[in-house]
């Protein structure tokens, strides 16, 4: 596979970071600790919209064990506020579920940390999370339930594999580079 794109292919999503086999065998490894870990407790995963939908649909494939999965959605409060607003909660009760948030990359923490007491209160079996991206070098809260990585990346912005740009290029198989970006300083994850 070539590692590079071209302007006139891809405009301004540059070269891959992660290819489509690279990912593949690593989220085939989470799924197989993630088994080893949840067997006979029928787990949940939780996925924020948009991002963590394609990690989430072959994480769930990965997952050799029974399991539920659901969505919800999220964006962080406007007008000057700041935080983590619910748009979409998810629509099974979470009182004695095993509870696994898939995410697609934890940066500043925000967002788990958000996650996190907004699940507690619901009185889950447990509450943990994975993520195909981390960023521990950008947390701003370390509170948060992170247990299963797969791949700590540098401070860039990609696009592909779920993760998109002005919701573009979500499509690509592989993760590639945005050029000429870096993430700015105030990134949340909420975004």
């Amino acid at each position: 596979m070539d590692r590079h794109a071209t302007s006139s292919e891809y405009g301004e999503v540059g070269e891959v970071y992660l290819s489509r086999a690279e990912i593949a065998a690593r989220v085939a490894e989470l799924g197989a600790e993630l088994a080893a870990d949840y067997e006979g407790l029928d787990p949940l995963l939780v996925a924020p919209l948009k991002s963590s939908v394609v990690f989430l649909a072959d994480l769930s494939r990965a997952l050799r064990i029974p399991h539920a999965f659901d969505v919800i959605e999220i964006a962080p409060y406007t007008g000057g506020g700041e935080g983590i607003r619910l748009l979409k909660d998810v629509d099974v009760p979470l009182a004695g579920r095993h509870v696994l948030v898939v995410e697609d990359v934890v940066d500043t923490g925000l967002t788990l940390h958000f996650l996190r007491r907004t699940f507690a209160v619901r009185e889950p079996a447990s509450l943990a999370a994975v993520t195909l991206l981390d960023r521990p070098y950008r947390r701003l809260v370390e509170d948060v339930p992170l247990r299963y990585v797969g791949f700590t990346v540098p401070d860039e912005l990609f696009a592909g594999y779920g993760l998109g740009l002005d919701e573009r290029w979500r499509s690509f198989p592989d993760l590639r580079l945005v050029r000429g970006n870096s993430l700015p300083d105030a990134v949340g994850e909420a975004a």
